[in-house]
Order: structure tokens, then sequence, then C-alpha cells
């Protein structure tokens, strides 16, 4: 949703933050503190008057987690996205149930994605091990993609100018 900047977004993406769904919580234990390939994700982040679920900066990539209200607002997503995308970000979308039944897949597509946007000598170190989780994430599993898993299933991304919607 597009909101006027100041403190009405500031609350809005820190409500955001404090309610996350439960896919964008499992999604955000893979990403956040350079867990994926070493690159830093921000989450509920305020780009360009739009909030964006996950935003990596150092490859300027949106990464979207949607419910089942993005089927009822196609036209309003593409426009997003469009808007996006003339600004040079790259935005992949994924589907809540893609994430709760094949979060490997996911991983890969944007693992993949990150890798093609950012030249081997500025991408970021990757991690030597992982990270430790903080005590209310044990037990959550966040795995690592191989190459070869998820090939021939992509994220749902988002198209340039006529080329369909969402």
């Amino acid at each position: 949703m597009r909101k006027a900047d100041g403190t009405q977004a500031l609350e809005r993406a820190r409500q955001l933050r404090r309610e996350m769904t439960p896919q964008e919580e499992r999604l955000w234990s893979c990403l956040r503190a350079r867990r994926l390939e070493g690159f830093k994700f921000k989450r509920q982040e305020w780009k360009a008057g739009f909030l964006a679920d996950f935003y990596c900066w150092g490859a300027k990539f949106i990464v979207e987690a949607d419910g089942s209200q993005h089927a009822d607002q196609p036209g309003y997503d593409a426009a997003r996205d469009r808007f996006f995308r003339a600004q040079g970000y790259e935005v992949l979308r994924f589907w809540n149930n893609e994430i709760d039944h094949d979060l490997e897949a996911v991983l890969t597509g944007i693992r993949a994605t990150l890798l093609s946007r950012v030249p081997s000598p500025s991408r970021p170190a990757a991690q030597a091990r992982p990270l430790p989780l903080p005590e209310g994430e044990r037990g959550k599993q966040c795995g690592s993609p191989s190459p070869l898993q998820g090939e021939g299933r992509g994220p749902r991304q988002s198209r340039g100018k006529g080329e369909g919607t969402l």
C-alpha cells in the first residue's frame, strides 16, 4: 500500500515487522544476518514510496511474500513492480504456499537472482559457517539450496509492460 513519507510510513513499517506472517518469519530466518551468500537484507523497508517485504541494498533487489490478498490486486502489484523496475530494482514475488511447501526452491530463486545482479568482485564474502540461531529460532531449519534444486520452477517474477499480469 502506498503511504505518505514520514511518521505514518515509519509506524506502518514497524507494525509490519512486529506482525509478520508465518511465511515472512520463515523466509526472514533464512535471509537475516547475511545468511544467504553473505548478502544483507532488511525487512519492511520503505523504498520509493512503497514498503518492500525484504530488500537487499547491495543488489537493488526486493523479495515479496504474497498472501491471498494479492490475488485480488494484480493491477496494483504490476504497477508497483513496474515502478520499482523503472528505479532499477529487481522484484521477485513468491506465494505464501511456495514458501510453506518448497522453501528450497524459493531460496534457490532468490540466490540465483542475487548472484546474477552483483558482479563477482563486489559480492559480499560468504560466511565460512552459518551463524547460530537466536534463542527463539532454535529448531527452525533454513536449508541451503543446492544449485540443482528447484531448477525448472521459478519464482512468480513480475513482467514488464504488456507481458501479462501477476
